[in-house]
């Protein structure tokens, strides 16, 4: 992380509020965990400054202070998740009855191609990232243990002076131990003699691996084929419990997701001063994702949605092809990545600079929606799921007192009303991914550490025959990224102006 990143980093948690002391847990986390002695003791000193397969503190001195794997999160606080995660499955394991012996296999992504030898930008397996720090695909992670100790080793490409010609340098086996915390490192070329040497010693274990949901073709079919040699049929999914610790952010986490947050909102102010009649949504979105990679985010954190005037009511619109005119609103959903953490904000306005008197009325509603959501955030820990409710109720009152929903209607059909005009739920996880531990329900109650979205809407399509017919073609969504504490949620995107005075100052460049 450069020090004008870091300093960046820093400055925003002390804005928002947020400090930490000097600890491997998160302060706002109600979890606590016993950590064991790290796998390896690091010895940062034995890297040596050739390059690698990946960024180091001593070939990019610029990104990464000493000490640390990704940019703000060091190489110890891999090795205490790696302890994190196999203290929980000898606890599930002892809850379950099931063997004392375990061998965890987390595979990183591989290459996808889009043509010949054209790759897609390479996106690590967050599991694989969080656990390993590891940014190289073709790779995997393997904990291998029992009665509470374990050794980690990290499967690497061999390297090959050919490949290396093309693609850049490989990590050194060698070096690869002191550069990721683990035990061993080792060509991934040999992990099927790894298993079978494993399967030898230990008759009676348990293989944690996702079948289900095969990442990477290679080590799938190593696997599969592992498992059917093996008398040994016992297996089970890892994901489960490292969404769980994923759910929870730790300091150093929740640093680099204020700094994505702010990155995506200065984009997103800008690219509201931008606007203008005639401008395309394509010139948008090229604006947004500009903003964001010359403040230092490695790209957007998903394809961003740029929808002028009717097409806000396509949901998940990304064509992005159309010219947006005077009198038209922009609704944009955007964020950024930012070393692996993700931002995802949306805000509404007027191209021009100024909101018609209907526009303004709709576009109240909703912030007063969202504003009610927040100050029940206030109050307690909801699920997101009584968020939702709560956002049906509340939209279906605000529609009726404008007019748009006729005054005759009762409390069921107003709640049935409200969810025709915003059909998507008004939460989501954020985290390492945008839709962040997709296996955890959104009906548990929230606590300290979580990061959510809160994003209520309105879509008032041509094909809407309950709303008033100066409302038909309108799409509004508002969309904040919520950090929650002990003393109450924390706006991370406080940067991105959603008042209607500030909306309309920006456009008019005042």
């Amino acid at each position: 992380m450069t020090p004008i990143m870091r300093e960046f980093v820093n400055s925003a948690l002390v804005r928002a509020g947020i400090v930490f002391p000097r600890s491997s847990t998160c302060a706002c986390s109600t979890k606590t965990t016993v950590i064991n002695a790290p796998e390896n003791q690091w010895q940062g000193n034995a890297i040596s400054s050739k390059p690698q397969g990946q960024p180091t503190s001593k070939t990019h001195p610029h990104l990464l202070k000493d000490g640390e794997l990704i940019p703000g999160i060091t190489v110890g606080e891999f090795q205490e998740r790696r302890h994190r995660l196999m203290n929980n499955v000898y606890k599930h394991a002892s809850r379950h009855n099931m063997k004392s012996h375990h061998l965890v296999i987390i595979p990183s992504a591989t290459k996808v191609y889009m043509t010949e030898k054209i790759p897609y930008v390479f996106r690590q397996n967050s599991d694989f990232l969080y656990l390993s720090g590891c940014l190289q695909p073709d790779s995997a992670l393997v904990l291998s243990g029992h009665d509470d100790s374990f050794s980690s080793t990290l499967f690497l490409r061999k390297p090959d002076a050919h490949a290396e010609l093309w693609d850049g340098p490989s990590t050194d086996l060698r070096e690869a131990p002191c550069i990721f915390g683990v035990d061993q490192a080792l060509p991934v070329g040999e992990m099927k003699s790894f298993l079978n040497s494993f399967a030898h010693t230990n008759r009676g274990f348990t293989l944690w691996y996702d079948f289900m949901q095969p990442i990477q073709p290679e080590i799938h079919r190593t696997l599969r084929d592992f498992l059917a040699e093996t008398w040994n049929k016992m297996w089970e999914s890892p994901k489960p419990l490292v969404h769980k610790m994923r759910l929870y952010k730790s300091p150093a986490e929740i640093g680099l997701m204020k700094a994505s947050c702010d990155i995506a909102s200065n984009a997103i102010s800008k690219t509201i001063q931008y606007s203008h009649d005639g401008i395309t949504e394509h010139q948008l979105f090229a604006c947004v994702d500009y903003e964001c990679r010359v403040r230092g985010a490695q790209h957007l954190a998903y394809p961003p949605v740029v929808a002028g005037g009717s097409r806000a009511n396509i949901i998940h619109y990304i064509n992005n092809n159309q010219v947006v005119h005077s009198g038209q609103m922009v609704l944009m959903d955007a964020g950024c990545e930012l070393h692996g953490y993700c931002s995802d904000i949306t805000r509404t306005w007027p191209v021009c600079g100024q909101f018609s008197s209907t526009q303004r009325a709709l576009y109240d509603v909703v912030l007063l929606v969202q504003t009610e959501l927040l100050a029940i955030l206030e109050k307690g820990f909801p699920s997101l799921d009584d968020l939702f409710h709560n956002m049906c109720i509340l939209l279906g009152k605000y529609l009726q007192e404008l007019g748009v929903l006729s005054s005759k209607l009762g409390n069921n059909e107003l709640l049935k009303a409200a969810y025709s005009f915003c059909p998507h739920h008004v939460s989501h996880y954020l985290g390492m991914d945008v839709h962040d531990t997709a296996l955890i329900p959104r009906s548990i109650k929230l606590e300290p550490g979580m990061v959510i979205t809160v994003e209520p809407g309105v879509y008032v399509n041509t094909n809407n025959k309950l709303a008033a017919p100066e409302f038909v073609g309108m799409g509004i969504r508002i969309e904040d990224d919520i950090l929650i504490t002990n003393n109450g949620p924390v706006l991370l995107t406080a940067g991105c102006p959603k008042q209607v005075a500030d909306i309309e100052r920006l456009c008019l460049k005042v």
